[in-house]
Order: structure tokens, then C-alpha cells, then sequence
């Protein structure tokens, strides 16, 4: 099979901010491309009859173009958009075969992904306080143990508060977790999860703890009475802190493609969402979700996605690596 983007070209910088540097390591950059693979698989399939990269610009290409874009689920809107654009940059700079036109589709989707790449700053609040939401099985409970360990290697002190109260396990990973990395969690077997997160913020201010991170238990966006205690969790985190939490993280599970955007609305409107970690990008082909929420009406800053089940596979969010890696 060809692909319709030919060979990958040589990945170009990112500038030199931490979370660039980061995502721009070797080893980073092929876990990306091998996750982000069915993806990118989509892109290129949808247009395999192309020789050599080059192919006239007709209404053909554009048609497969969309299937394409729509398969990595970038969804209708932002596809709309995309080859509006794409038309334009033909008319405009005379384009006349598909080697130029995925320069320019590199083009516009970086611009559009660069509103998500806002790296978190926790260098205002001593502890910072970071609460963590999600559905049930999205990550999230793992992710807080990466994020743990991407503060320890930056030369921060995490804490971690266990307010995951329902499930048990939560519990017992985040401890068994903590122990092994020299990482204290706050946890008790029962309980209300407010009170957990209570005991945290202040144990990590007394403790000198650099980040705060607190878990809480996975809901539905339909179980309003969990909704509820979720928004009860970040008034007491208030009271504990007047300024916390600093960052409400949202983990979300990519394969559920489009679906994610309905689940950012819902917990935005009960916590007030300012950040997101996107996991299990390794083998999905709907990636191209990203683009969707950049596009839409409150793009929420990407603070980190995943690609792996191991500790380092979760990394700051770099547009350009991400758009390299979904077209390579």
C-alpha cells in the first residue's frame, strides 16, 4: 500500500520549552508514531492509489480526503473546515498536485492543534493542587501515578491523595504505587472522598510537597448525585486552599473518539475543567479528536497525552510532534 503523504520528512523542532524538549526524545517520538498509527493508517489508506506522492488535485482527491478525515473521527465541522482551507491554500498559492496539498493539510492542522498545547505551569502555588475526574475505566487512576512521575523526574515532590473512596483497588494501586517511588498518598479505607482531599492539601502544605494530586472516583456524566459530590470535592479542596485547586484535569479515554466532547462538556460544567490528559492513544484509530476539540468553541488546553502502559508514556502534549506523527 502507498500512502497518500509519501515518505515521512525529517521531524523538524518545537522550540525550547521543557515539555517540547520532552516530546521532541527519540524514544517519545516512535511510541507516538506507533501509537497514532491506525490513525495515520486511516489518512493514508482512504488515498493509497497515489504513485510516488504526486496526483492531481481533483474533486476525487478532496472526496477521499474527507473519508479520510472523518475516519480518524476529526469530525464533520472540523473537517468542513479543514478542506475550506485546504481549497483556499490551492487557489491561493496554485498548487497543483497532492505532495504540496499535504504540506499545506500539515499546515493548517498545526495551527489548529497549537491552541491546545499549553504546557502546566505549577511554579504560582506551593503545593499546587491538581484534581483529577473521569469516567470509570478511562485511565485515570493510572494516569495520576505517570503524572506522579513525570513531577519526581522534573526534581518536583508529589503528593497523591487516594480520594477514589468507592473503589478499593484505586486505593491500593495509588498506595502500593506511592511506596515503591518514595511518594506519600494520603488514603483511608472508607470515608467521604472531600474529607480525604481535605487531609492532602494540608498534610502536603505541612510536608512540603511541591504538587498535590487528587484522585477521585470514576462517574458517569448521567449520575447526577455523583456529579454533585464531584463539585462538593472541589469546594472542600477550597476551603483547604482558598486558591485551589490550580488545575482541574479531565482524563479522557481516547478510543471513544467524538464522544469525548460531550464528556468535557458535562464535567466542564460541573468542575469547571482547565486541563486534559488524553490516554490510550496507542492503537486507536480516532486521534484525529484532537482537531475536533481545537476547533470547537472552547478548546481546552492538552496538558498531557498517553501511548503506553509504561511510566514514561505519558508525556506534555506537543502539536508539531503530533501532527508529525499523525502524518508522517
Amino acid at each position: 500500500m502507498v500512502s497518500f503523504f509519501g515518505k515521512a520528512s525529517a521531524p523538524s523542532g518545537t522550540g525550547d520549552s521543557s515539555a517540547a524538549a520532552v516530546a521532541a526524545a527519540p524514544g517519545w517520538r516512535e511510541r507516538l508514531k506507533a501509537g497514532l498509527g491506525r490513525a495515520s493508517g486511516a489518512l493514508g489508506e482512504a488515498l493509497g492509489s497515489v504513485v510516488h506522492g504526486r496526483r492531481a488535485i481533483d474533486a476525487g482527491v478532496y472526496d477521499d480526503l474527507e473519508a479520510a478525515l472523518l475516519a480518524a473521527d476529526v469530525g464533520i465541522a472540523a473537517t468542513q473546515d479543514l478542506l475550506e482551507e485546504l481549497r483556499r491554500s490551492v487557489a491561493r498559492d496554485a498548487l497543483t498536485d497532492v505532495d504540496a496539498l499535504r504540506g499545506a493539510l500539515r499546515k493548517a492542522l498545526l495551527a489548529r492543534l497549537q491552541v491546545l498545547e499549553q504546557p502546566l505551569d505549577t511554579s504560582a502555588q506551593r503545593p499546587f493542587i491538581i484534581m483529577v475526574a473521569g469516567v470509570n475505566g478511562s485511565g485515570k487512576t493510572t494516569s495520576i501515578g505517570k503524572l506522579a512521575r513525570w513531577f519526581q523526574t522534573h526534581g518536583q515532590k508529589p503528593l497523591l491523595a487516594a480520594g477514589d473512596t468507592f473503589r478499593a483497588a484505586a486505593r491500593e494501586q495509588l498506595r502500593i504505587w506511592g511506596e515503591r517511588n518514595g511518594i506519600d498518598v494520603i488514603a483511608q479505607d472508607s470515608g467521604d472522598p472531600a474529607a480525604v482531599v481535605f487531609d492532602a492539601v494540608n498534610a502536603g502544605r505541612a510536608r512540603g510537597a511541591d504538587v498535590v494530586i487528587a484522585d477521585t472516583a470514576g462517574r458517569l456524566p448521567t449520575q447526577l448525585h455523583l456529579m454533585d459530590e464531584l463539585a462538593k470535592v472541589k469546594r472542600v479542596i477550597a476551603k483547604a486552599d482558598a486558591s485551589g485547586p490550580h488545575e482541574v484535569l479531565l482524563v479522557l479515554d481516547a478510543h471513544i473518539g467524538q464522544n469525548s466532547l460531550a464528556q468535557i462538556a458535562a464535567f466542564d460544567r460541573a468542575i469547571g475543567v482547565t486541563g486534559l490528559v488524553v490516554t490510550k492513544l496507542d492503537g486507536t484509530a480516532k486521534a484525529g479528536v484532537l482537531v475536533a476539540l481545537a476547533c470547537g468553541a472552547r478548546p481546552i488546553p492538552v496538558r498531557f497525552i498517553g501511548v503506553g502502559e509504561g511510566l514514561d508514556d505519558l508525556q506534555p502534549f506537543s502539536a508539531q510532534e503530533f501532527v508529525e506523527a499523525l502524518l508522517p
